[in-house]
């Protein structure tokens, strides 16, 4: 095969690039700096605790004793005594059997999801389920049905009407486009009804929602149910890197047994494991973090003309994507950095700016936040 060869069986990239530029979805990176001016309300830095000292102390207490990386996959010799501690303090806090702790809360999605389900089963998918939850879907080659956002009933029929003798309801419990709450005691009851598992992923509620931060599910009175699998990152609210899985003890010897994201993948760094352990200790010290972080929310979103949120996200809705790349970029000029979410993030016609609120956010933030937010607006 010559060069040349190559190149023409990669060439279709080159109009397919063109085609989404003229669609206003081509994506770039943009390194960010160790230290900037932009104030930022485009990570999900939930709680502000990525720079908090004590976070970054257990990082770096972790990285001198055990090293840059874990070295192997968990199954070998990539499971450290630091894991094992924080997968108990996880369990203990958000009020669960166990607890398996995953490089990341993709990884997390996607073994939990294909490692339960299998060819010949059912999984009911919300339509607003994250994709990592949609590719654990694809992944497990069950046959999928996907509803609308947030209707239970027709969940309810679909496992009516289901052949398949297993099932699985998957959800996010708060909606990362635009911050809502997921029908979670309805979705609940309707599997249990039906003899079916429900899994929910809490990575946007973590932190934020429930006594202390401990997610929907708490708040629901359903941690630790029966039949009801919990998924959550520790990248959000705690500040670091890496996804949990949680439920019974026999879900988390299943997991290891045959979710292939967590047995042929490396072990999460043990700097990220220190991290996400001094966070929580952090904030089991400190419940008024989630109520700051929704307040501060509630504040930006009244500000800005918005519909108050359930959680921390603040959506304005633009439309055209290309309108809503050229806000942020707006916004971004005049010193605050926004997310920008198009398609496929979001549904066509309904790209939009993204605000996620800290709970280190100061009032005088949320107000020059709401003021170059309004002018952008206005402009465009």
């Amino acid at each position: 095969m010559t060069s040349s060869d190559t190149a023409t069986a990669l060439s279709w990239l080159d109009e397919a690039a063109d085609v989404r530029a003229a669609a206003g979805l081509h994506r770039t990176l943009v390194p960010r700096a160790a230290e900037s001016d932009l104030l930022n309300l485009a990570s999900n830095d939930y709680l502000g605790l990525s720079r908090e000292p004590s976070v970054i102390a257990g990082a770096r207490d972790a990285l001198e004793r055990w090293g840059g990386g874990a070295t192997s996959s968990r199954l070998v010799t990539g499971t450290t005594t630091l894991h094992s501690e924080l997968e108990a303090d996880l369990a203990a806090f958000l009020e669960y059997e166990s607890a398996l702790v995953f490089s990341s809360g993709y990884l997390g999605n996607v073994g939990a999801v294909s490692a339960l389900m299998g060819r010949g089963d059912l999984i009911v998918s919300d339509g607003g389920a994250h994709a990592s939850l949609i590719d654990g879907c694809r992944l497990s080659r069950a046959r999928v049905v996907v509803v609308d956002r947030g209707d239970h009933d027709a969940v309810r029929r679909e496992l009516d009407e289901r052949t398949e003798e297993r099932a699985m309801v998957v959800t996010d419990s708060v909606y990362s486009i635009d911050g809502a709450i997921a029908p979670v005691t309805q979705l609940y009851a309707a599997a249990r009804d039906h003899n079916a598992v429900l899994l929910v992923d809490e990575a946007h509620a973590l932190g934020i929602r429930g006594a202390g931060g401990r997610g929907v599910l708490h708040e629901a009175g359903l941690s630790g149910a029966p039949d009801l699998v919990a998924t959550a990152v520790l990248s959000k609210s705690l500040g670091s890197q890496g996804g949990v899985v949680l439920g019974s003890a026999a879900v988390r010897d299943h997991l290891i047994d045959r979710a292939r994201s967590f047995i042929f993948d490396t072990g999460l760094a043990p700097a990220a494991v220190g991290a996400a352990q001094a966070a929580l200790t952090l904030l089991r010290h400190r419940p008024e973090l989630a109520v700051r972080v929704r307040s501060n929310a509630a504040r930006l979103a009244q500000l800005c003309g918005g519909e108050v949120p359930e959680a921390a996200v603040v959506s304005i809705v633009l439309g055209d994507p290309a309108r809503a790349l050229d806000a942020a970029q707006r916004c971004r000029d005049r010193g605050v950095l926004v997310g920008c979410f198009r398609p496929p993030s979001v549904p066509p016609g309904t790209s939009r700016l993204r605000l996620t609120v800290r709970a280190d956010l100061t009032d005088d933030d949320i107000t020059n936040v709401a003021e170059v937010v309004n002018s952008v607006l206005a402009e465009i």
